[in-house]
């Protein structure tokens, strides 16, 4: 399974398995030209297993993930089109997409990762033994869930969230005018993947592994993993202090 950007004919997620359980025959049309690149609706994603829960009515925890999808996806948004202004405006930074990829990239490296920290630490090792326990799992020796695609996807956000970082650094610092062009090319085309698999990770999560955790995790359960991120959110502002 591959989802491609028909107009470049690039592959936007090139190594989504084969066997992935929460998506089938997803390809996705993107336009990264369009000048206000806006969200997909949650339709686009027409392959995935969406399952009825109420985002309003899961543990507060759930809750709290859904939430910081919103404020992530909103940054995503802004960071999309300031990537096409970027383009359109012949890879020349302006002091509006300067300030947009700032803050896109200190969002990313606190925020979207500390999340990401969260989710691994806290919801997915439990959600990993329920889905096992459940039957939804693929087959083999060491059968996969669910859980283990979202950590693939976390592992690549860092190594893509890097390379489009340096790209775009070292691009700026480029004094012949091809290899800059080539560079900034290149680092745009990183970046829109990045926000692809992004939006992507988190239309999964949001409609289909979240509602899982509702369903197979005791609230009881669920309390006490709460109580865990709270936990180290205390000891980390110790630490900071």
């Amino acid at each position: 399974m591959k989802i491609i950007d028909r107009e470049t004919g690039k592959r936007l997620d090139k190594d989504l398995k084969q066997n992935d359980p929460l998506i089938r025959n997803v390809e996705k049309e993107v336009t990264p030209d369009e000048e206000n690149s806006p969200m997909d609706p949650p339709g686009a994603y027409e392959g995935t297993p969406v399952l009825d829960v109420d985002a309003s009515k899961m543990h507060s925890l759930l809750q709290r993930f859904v939430n910081e999808h919103i404020v992530a996806s909103e940054k995503i948004k802004m960071f999309e089109n300031a990537l096409v202004e970027l383009k359109n405006n012949g890879y020349h930074f302006t002091d509006d997409i300067n300030s947009t990829f700032t803050a896109f990239f200190k969002f990313f490296d606190t925020n979207i990762l500390e999340h990401n920290r969260n989710e691994e630490k806290a919801l997915f090792p439990l959600l990993h033994q329920k889905l096992i326990e459940s039957g939804e799992h693929g087959k083999g020796d060491a059968p996969q869930t669910a859980v283990d695609i979202m950590e693939d996807d976390h592992v690549k956000f860092i190594q893509l969230g890097a390379l489009t970082f340096n790209f775009f650094g070292l691009a700026a610092r480029l004094t012949d005018e091809r290899s800059k062009f080539f560079v900034f090319d290149v680092a745009y085309q990183n970046a829109r993947e990045l926000t692809e698999m992004l939006r992507l990770h988190i239309y999964r999560e949001d409609n289909t592994l979240f509602p899982l955790a509702q369903k197979l995790i005791s609230s009881n359960e669920m309390n006490a993993l709460e109580k865990t991120i709270e936990k180290k959110a205390v000891s980390g502002q110790h630490h900071a202090h």
